[in-house]
Order: structure tokens, then sequence, then C-alpha cells
């Protein structure tokens, strides 16, 4: 390093993530061995030889402020940038320009790392480069920018926190940057610029190369709670070089590091390391294993300590048992409180005496826990609520248990935090009690940030995503149902104006303002209000119906004598579908029209036995047709007049060849949109459809209105003519219409349908190893056909492919294959699950 180099601490980051763990300070300034996260950080730039520093700010900068005040205390010169606003991470390093006269280094102030930052810098100006990024490999890249670099360090490709299935490397970008000034012309003044979404790309773009440096050694971003204890762990267990100061003190079976002045009794038992503050007690008899105390702590005589953190002013009673704990500020835990399987106890909790966490729970500020109680998740978030909560859209979790009222409540304070207020939602929900539970607790949070509510009630999602498109005076929509894949699990789908699923940004800022509490209290003169109607007497049914009537041509499947049996899955379209088709004066035949719990918790069961019933009666009667709409009303299953229940795959197929006739009737070109997992041996077939195939989320209109159909491999159809979303009542008639049209029969349609292998696999797979995978996938194709839209997919011919994409959310991977026929199929799996295996 042969110039002056200053540093640019990035610290105004909010730490949704980690919460509640900062709930009252940024997280740079979380502690770690009794010190500021970020005040290691500075002192490994000291040792670099950088004394000049400038920090951005931005959440609760004063608390940082006072403590590095000016710099003197370690010898630095420390300069502060608080943004006036959220501008990005490039924005807020733009709004500092002013002080950026030299080439500088950028290091978040909440990362932990042993990397050698001489050795970057080196680099940086040996490669003359204008920007240099740190990479390093992790085992789960999904918080992070994931990049791929060629041989000379050149960036080629990068994307910011991926899902899983966009994932295509482990190595990723650790956000230490190496910058020259010029490279800050780049950064707009006054807007929202962040480094991988926009700066990179820009740079790119303008021909500027981004070189990336391949560092070795620890490195951690503490993001969460379970990352900041793993980081102790990794300290004790001397996984990474770390100084820890303080007074050596050695024991029989560990080392004791003092870094104040305490009182420790003579009659105690210090294992492995251990590190105390200033001002601590620690009564006898106690057994302190891999733990680290702040200052102003008490233990009382007999406690058993393992794995944990305390912070400042906390009380802990005698015969106390703690593993895995994490006890922040000013927490008192009466005597005999056990928690042996983990504890995330925030600020401000008083513990009675004898009580007992049974699991690895995390409790939020300012809980009062009586004695003698056994701590469930009635006064907890559930671990999976921690980070996230939307999952694919939707929020998930037991049911009075993970979705209890006052977290629906939350939820819907962060949901109309969003919203303007007095815009109106509306809301709806299937026949079930515990989704109607939390419908009427989430209707208080949307009153209480000033949003009107329009309640339907009952209603097929459907219907209420169709009204929320076509009503402009509704601005966003809610759904409330029970899971069929497990009765005790409820969902919530959140809509936008369009009727479609909130995309990922969107969740995410709700879901920053869920975790920060960030909500909007009006007063009590702009409180929502609440309106209730009875959805099958109403406008809104009325408006449903006959747009789909209009839509719908009724005559033509009237006067082709088309006769159907229809399954309704005792599930919410059965008060609204027999009535429609009735109106169409199509001779039917329903079944199931009823609600029953118990088979509605044994769905799959029931499904079996549907089908079959279906399929005798269409065969019998000899009915042209036979449908089964699931519960929800969103996908169906076709069986064809010769009673043959077509799977999925097939009746994709028989669809799109209903639409390739109906475009070729009207002489136009129809588009169509399929996920990239679906099949494609027969594109070929269909002379008058244009298919595209891309990753099935985050959806905007403008787009979806460019297709004509779009569907999926489950039975999913969106007819965009009607509605931008799947409805299987639609979706049925439709299928009706067009068969009469055309005049053929479904099973003569299916008769032509190529036969081909197609096949869906999980294959278990941990998190920490899903990068791993998909970078060898991606270098496996390197010299082959291959893509990266949504997961990676590899063409072993003109014809067969495999397609693997990471499950977000669970411990497998998604393996799709087609081939020509089975033997090349099995052929294609049996090698690629080696590969993974290996």
């Amino acid at each position: 390093m042969s110039k002056n180099i200053k540093a640019v601490m990035m610290a105004g980051g909010f730490g949704t993530r980690i919460q509640p763990l900062t709930n009252s300070v940024p997280k740079p300034m979380l502690s770690i061995m009794n010190l500021p996260m970020m005040e290691h950080t500075l002192n490994r730039l000291i040792e670099t030889g950088i004394d000049d520093i400038v920090i951005l700010l931005y959440f609760k900068p004063e608390i940082i402020k006072e403590y590095f005040q000016d710099g003197s205390k370690w010898g630095v010169k420390i300069q502060y940038v608080v943004p006036d606003d959220d501008y990005g991470t490039a924005g807020a390093v733009g709004f500092g320009r002013e002080f950026l006269d030299t080439t500088f280094m950028i290091v978040s102030g909440d990362l932990v790392t042993d990397f050698d930052f001489r050795e970057i810098l080196d680099y940086h100006e040996e490669r003359d480069s204008k920007l240099t990024i740190t990479l390093t490999s992790v085992e789960n890249p999904l918080q992070f920018g994931v990049v791929i670099a060629n041989e000379d360090g050149k960036i080629e490709k990068f994307l910011e926190k991926p899902s899983w299935g966009e994932v295509f490397s482990d190595t990723i970008n650790t956000g230490i940057y190496v910058i020259e000034p010029e490279i800050l012309d780049y950064i707009p003044v006054g807007e929202s610029f962040d480094f991988a979404k926009d700066l990179f790309p820009l740079l790119m773009k303008e021909s500027v190369d981004l070189l990336g440096y391949n560092a070795t050694g620890y490195w951690r971003d503490v993001g969460n709670p379970e990352s900041y204890r793993d980081l102790y762990d990794d300290i004790s267990n001397r996984r990474l070089k770390f100084q820890i100061s303080g007074r050596k003190i050695e024991y029989p079976e560990g080392t004791l590091y003092m870094t104040g002045n305490s009182k420790v009794d003579a009659n105690i038992n210090i294992v492995d390391t251990v590190v105390i503050g200033d001002n601590v007690t620690v009564g006898e008899g106690s057994r302190l294993h891999n733990v680290v105390v702040g200052d102003n702590v008490t233990f009382g005589k007999g406690c058993r300590l393992r794995n944990s953190i305390f912070w400042d002013d906390i009380s802990v009673g005698n015969s106390v048992v703690l593993d895995n704990a994490v006890i922040c500020n000013d927490n008192k835990i009466g005597d005999s409180v056990t928690a042996k399987a983990g504890l995330i106890l925030a600020e401000g909790c008083n513990i009675g005496k004898f009580a007992v966490f049974e699991q690895d729970v995390t409790v939020w500020p300012e809980k009062e826990i009586e004695p003698t109680a056994i701590v469930n998740n009635s006064i907890v978030l559930g671990t999976k609520y921690r980070n996230a909560i939307f999952e694919s859209g939707s929020i998930v979790g037991k049911s009075n248990v993970e979705i209890s009222c006052g977290m629906a409540c939350k939820i819907a304070e962060a949901f109309g935090s969003q919203l303007p207020i007095g815009s109106c939602v509306l809301i709806g929900c299937d026949y079930d009690k515990s989704p109607r539970m939390i419908k009427r607790a989430f209707v208080g949070g949307l009153l209480s940030a000033g949003v009107d509510v329009l309640d339907l009630h009952s209603v097929p999602p459907s219907m209420l995503r169709y009204n929320i498109q076509s009503d402009e005076n509704i601005i966003a929509g809610a759904y409330f149902r029970k899971s069929l894949s497990d009765p005790a699990n409820i969902e919530i789908t959140l809509y936008n104006e369009e009727g479609l699923r909130l995309d990922h940004n969107s969740a995410k800022t709700i879901e920053k303002s869920f975790f920060k509490e960030d909500f909007r209290r009006v007063n009590y003169s702009q409180i929502g209000n609440i309106y209730e109607r009875d959805f099958y007497s109403k406008s809104e049914y009325q408006n449903y119906k006959d747009a789909l009537e209009s839509s719908i041509d009724g005559k033509t499947i009237k006067n082709s004598g088309f006769r159907v049996a229809v399954d309704l899955m005792f599930g919410i379209t059965k008060d609204f579908f027999p009535q429609m088709i009735t109106n169409l004066q199509i001779d039917n035949i329903m079944l199931n029209t009823y609600k029953d719990d118990k088979k509605l918790a044994n769905i799959e069961h029931y499904k079996i036995k549907s089908k079959k019933d279906i399929s005798d009666i269409v065969k019998n009667l000899g009915l042209n047709m036979g449908i089964l709409i699931d519960p929800h009303g969103q996908s169906l299953t076709l069986v064809t007049d010769m009673g043959e229940v077509l799977n999925k795959v097939e009746a994709l197929i028989a669809v799109l060849e209903l639409m390739n006739m109906e475009a070729e009737l009207n002489e136009r070109k129809m588009h169509v949109f399929l996920p990239t997992w679906a099949p494609d041996l027969m594109d070929q077939l269909f002379k008058y459809l244009i298919i595209e195939r891309g990753k099935y989320a985050n959806f905007k209109s403008e787009t979806l209105n460019e297709f004509d159909l779009i569907a999926t491999i489950d039975g999913n159809y969106a007819f965009t003519e009607f509605a931008l979303h799947r409805d299987a009542m639609y979706a049925s008639l439709k299928i009706m219409e067009l068969l009469a049209r055309h005049k053929v029969k479904l099973s003569n349609v299916a008769k032509e349908i190529s036969r081909f292998f197609y096949a869906t696999y999980r294959i278990p797979c941990p998190q920490s190893l899903k990068g791993k995978i998909m970078r060898k996938f991606l270098e496996y194709a390197k010299d082959k056909k291959s893509s990266s839209i949504d997961g990676v997919k590899i063409w072993e011919s003109e014809t067969d492919w495999v397609l693997m994409i990471p499950d977000q959310y669970n411990e497998h991977l998604n393996l799709y294959i087609q081939a020509l026929d089975e033997e090349l199929g099995n052929q294609i799996y049996n090698k690629y699950s080696r590969l993974i295996g290996d």
C-alpha cells in the first residue's frame, strides 16, 4: 500500500433481520466479546494503516457518534455522514463524496472478518483497478450478492440477494470494496442508488471493469440472531483470528479473561473460554462454559451457564440453567429458571422463579413471565418469523401459534402503513373458523393504520381478486385460508391493487415495517371503517357473475348439448359455481357441494376417490367431460369423455391444443406464458401459439396483459381475457367453450398428445450445500447449452434437459427432467442425482 487510503464504514442499516437484538441499538453496536462489533472492524482498519475514517449513519446515529466521537481515542480522524433519507448503499456513499478525494475502502460495520485488508488494497493497486469487490465462498448465499469472475478476476455476472432458484454460485460479494474517487461521478446525488442493483450494472454497461479479489479467511455477516450466536461459537473454537482482550487467568479446564474489575468466587468452574466485564459478581458453585459477560451483571449461587452471552445490567438468580442463550440489557432472571435448548431474551424482561423455556425461543422486549410458567409460543414469535414472514408471496404458519391474533394485527399494521389513509382493502376467507378468527384480528390492524375494510366474509379467492382488479376504489386485498397440506396451518395472502400477489420488494417493505414495528397509528378521527357484506347477495358477486357470463359463450356450450360432471371437493366454490353453470343452461352433475372439515383435512385421500367417481360417471352416462375443482377454487383436474383422468402435464398440453385451434380460427397468433419447468417437447405442434417461459413470480400487470394464457403444470390457468390470476371456475367454462366451438372431444385431443418422459423429483439437500451444488451445476454446464433464468437448466440434447431449482424454504432440491422416453429420463436422473450426491 503505497499511497494514502481512506476508509468508509457503512453503519446505517436498520438491522431488521436480527431483531429483537437491535431493539435499542444499531446493529454495528452489538456487543462482540464486550466491544461493539464495528470497533473490531475499526481496529483492523487501523492495523492496516488507515487512520482517516468516514462513518455513514442513518438508524440511531446518536449512539454511534456518542461512542466513537472524533476518533482520537483510537488515534484516528472520524467524520460522520448522516444522509437525510435512505439513499441506498451507493447513494449513501455518494452523500459523503466531499470527504472522499482519494482511494477509499468500504467496509460494513456489521460484519466480522479476519481478511488481510492490506492484501486487498495491494491487489487493487497492482491491477490498477477502478473498483475492486472482495469475494469469498459461503454455504448459504441467499442473503448476499452472488458473483462469477473469470480467471483474470474480471466480474462477469452477479445477482443481489437471489432466491435459491437464481443462485449460480457460492461465491459472494462480501460488501468490502476498494474504489477510486472518479467512480463517485457515476452515483447520482439525492437518489436511491445501490451498489449491486444500480452502480455495478451501470459500470459494466459503461465498460468499466469490475475486478474481484478472492479473499481467504473468516467472514461473517452477522445478519440474524442465529448468526450472532454462531459467531461466538466460532470465536470460542478458534475458527477465526480474534484477539480477546483482558487479564488472562488460567483454570484447570479453561481460561478466564477479565476486562474490568469484578468479583468472582474462588469456588467456581471455568470451562473453555470465559470473558467477564466490569462489576460482575459470580456466586459460588457456579459453572461457566464458553460464556461472555458484559458489565454490571450478578449471578447467584450454583448457576450452570453454557454457550451463552450476557450484555449489561443483568441480574441472574440462584441455580439458573441456561444454554445457548443471549440475554440483552436490563433483564432480571429469577431463581431456578431453566432454558436448556436456547433462549434470546430481549431487553427489559422479568423472568419469574422456576420458569422453564422448553425450546429455543425469542422473548421480545418488556415481557414479564410469571413464576413456574412453561414458556411456549403464545408469548414469542415462532422461529420462522425471526428473519422473514413471507414464503412465496404468502404468510404461512401454525394457526394461533406461529400466526396468532397479535401477529396478524401487526402484519396488518405493517401492510396498512404502506397504504394511503382512507384507502380501502378488500378481504375474505374460506369457511374455516381459524382463518375467520385471524382475519378479524387482521382487520383491527388495518383500521389502526387509517385504512377502510370491505369484508366479503366467505368467498373464493378468485372472486376476491377479480373485484380488487375491477374496482378502482379498492387499493389492495387480503385472503385467509386453511392450508390443504397441513390443516393446522393458515395461509395469509396479500394482493396489490391489480389483484396480484405482492412482489418481492413490496413483501420486504412490509417485513421491514413489521420487524421494526414502524407502524402508522392514526388519531381517533382517522381510524378506518368496516363495511361488511354477505357476498352472495351483494354487488361484488354480481360483478363477477356478470363479467363471467358475458365473457363465456354460454350459447355455444348449450347448443352443443354439452354435459359435464363437476366435483367441487367440499370447497369454497360450492355456493357459487353451481348457480353460474345453471344460469348458462349447461347440463351438469355436481358432486361434493357441501362443507366437510374432516374430509378437507384428508383431501388427498378423497381426491383419489373423486377422480374415480367422476371417471365412472362421465364414462357410464356418456358425458362430454368431467372436472375436479380444488377446494380453494384455483386449480382443476380434467377427465375426458372416455373417463380418462389426465395428469397435469397432459391437461396442460390439451388446453394448449385447444388454444392453438382458437388462434387458427381467429387467424392470429396467441401468446402463452409458462414457468421455466414446464415441458417444451410439444411446442412445435402449436403453430399458432407463441410460448414464452420464465420465472413464475413477481408479475406485473403490464407484462401479464401481453399473454392470452398464463398456466402452470399444476392445473392452474389464467385466461387474461377475463382476469390475470388463476381461476378454476372460469377456466372450466372456457375449456367447455373451446371444446364446443371446435366440435372436438377431449379424448381425441388427448389422443393426439405425443407421449414423452417428464418427471419432478425432490432430493434432500441441507441449506448449507445449496450454493455449492448450484455452482457445480453451472461448472458442469459450461460446455453445454444452459440457462440460469430460474435455477440451472442444462440441455443434454435438443430435446432432453434437466432443471434444478433449490427450494427456497425447505431443505431439498427440485429436479425437473424432460426426455424423449423413460429410459433416457432415468439415465438423466441417475446422472445428476450422482452429481448432487458427490
